[in-house]
């Protein structure tokens, strides 16, 4: 299948050939670049893609793009000539204007086509943009705009929006059945857990663009920033990285993140949405300081390869991917994302003054990533697991309720392909 695009310009049109791969980055970096000796250098200095940079026009790398064309290599051809001052040692058009004919491969000689050539071939790559306007404290409207402003000039952008009637997960499935190239879920946790849930094991790579409250996974993948996060996020997929991590079922129900049960899934129910919108993340804060007045352990019951521990806990975590800030999954001070394992972190504590100490011991592991051994928390990693409780409790998975135990989680190892910055 033909990746390559061919550029080549004459001496006075080396500078147009400059400008022209500069407004049509994102595009370009998604294949694979061969160009003549002096046109290569100018681009490669003045940008940051990788070319394959061939013999000088007058040495015969005009040749050398021809026998790529024939080899049923290259997707388009870029050589801006000069009409009136070409000099006797530039390579002439006609032979390489000869074999595009032949292999029926577009050849633009001009700015005009080769603007059309970029269009097509940004308009060629279909994105489905799953977007939650519910999702997070800024105006939704605003938010899509900018996404479109920055997305739609390099990919052809098909914008689907949640409703209370219409799920993203539904969404999510209509793009896979339409033969997306790509998907892009912007939102919440919850709304990129759900996308996320379809799109595994599809090899579809997914892009996602953070406003929720938490935006816990990206922060997990070093997606998201505090300065600008749209455009940061937009700027990610476009460059075309991608990285192949783990994701989970829980109870038959996608798990990207984590599920938690106890303080954390009373923590998230006290957080309501009122509550996100006025305070944003310093809901959580607030709603897991009142709980730990409040919570009380539990008898649990973990199995594991056949084999069941029980423990008294205030908390249990089953992690796939965390950032730092889900202190409670930091039960070693390292979730890795793409081991093929779930890290469980088992927490308990009598007291609030005992289980602020247990917290802070877990941030600083996670902080420092020791492997230290913390008082009133137990780790295990596993690929299966199920986990009881009684009296049953709360189950939070990927910022959501879900109901309560018992559960039943499994991973799914190198499940999912999502953008990330490298």
């Amino acid at each position: 299948m033909a990746c390559t695009i061919a550029l080549i310009a004459h001496d006075r049109q080396k500078d147009e050939m400059v400008s022209f791969v500069n407004r049509h980055l994102p595009v370009l970096s998604r294949y694979r670049l061969i160009a003549t000796g002096t046109t290569g250098k100018r681009i490669q200095a003045a940008s940051d893609l990788e070319i394959k940079i061939l013999e000088p026009g007058m040495l015969g790398g005009d040749a050398q793009i021809a026998a790529e064309v024939v080899a049923k290599n290259v997707v388009a051809v870029i050589f801006l000539i000069d009409p009136l001052y070409a000099q006797p040692h530039e390579p002439d058009i006609e032979a390489l204007l000869r074999v595009c004919n032949l292999q029926n491969v577009p050849l633009a000689t001009n700015l005009a086509t080769a603007e059309a050539i970029a269009e097509s071939l940004a308009n060629s790559v279909t994105a489905h943009l799953i977007f939650n306007p519910v999702s997070g404290q800024g105006n939704a409207e605003q938010d899509l705009n900018l996404i479109r402003e920055l997305l739609e000039p390099h990919l052809h952008l098909e914008v689907h929006q949640t409703t209370p009637d219409i799920s993203p997960e539904e969404l999510a499935k209509n793009a896979i059945a339409s033969a997306a190239d790509m998907i892009i879920v912007s939102g919440g946790d919850g709304t990129v857990s759900a996308v996320a849930g379809a799109v595994m094991e599809t090899s579809i790579p997914l892009g996602i663009i953070p406003r929720g409250t938490a935006n816990a996974f990206a922060m997990a993948l070093g997606i998201t920033q505090q300065i600008n996060p749209i455009r940061r996020a937009c700027e990610i997929i476009l460059a075309g990285k991608t990285r192949v991590v783990d994701a989970a079922r829980c109870n038959g129900s996608p798990l990207i993140l984590l599920a938690g049960i106890g303080f954390e899934a009373e923590t998230v129910a006290r957080a309501d949405r009122e509550a996100k919108n006025r305070w944003g993340s310093l809901a959580y804060i607030m709603a897991g300081w009142q709980q730990l007045d409040q919570q009380i352990l539990f008898d649990a019951e973990i199995e594991i390869d056949r084999s069941t521990q029980k423990f008294q806990a205030g908390a249990i975590t089953v992690a796939n991917a965390a950032p730092l800030t889900s202190i409670l999954a930091q039960g070693t001070g390292k979730v890795v994302a793409d081991d093929g394992l779930l890290d469980v972190t088992i927490a308990t504590a009598e007291t609030k003054l005992q289980a602020v100490v247990t917290l802070l011991g877990m941030l600083e592991s996670a902080l420092i990533k020791t492997n230290n051994e913390i008082n009133n928390v137990v780790h295990l990693q596993t690929k299966k697991l199920k986990i009881s409780a009684n009296p049953p409790q709360k189950v939070v998975l990927d910022g959501e309720i879900i109901g309560t135990t018992p559960l039943e989680i499994e991973s799914v190892p190198q499940a999912l392909t999502v953008f990330v910055l490298e």
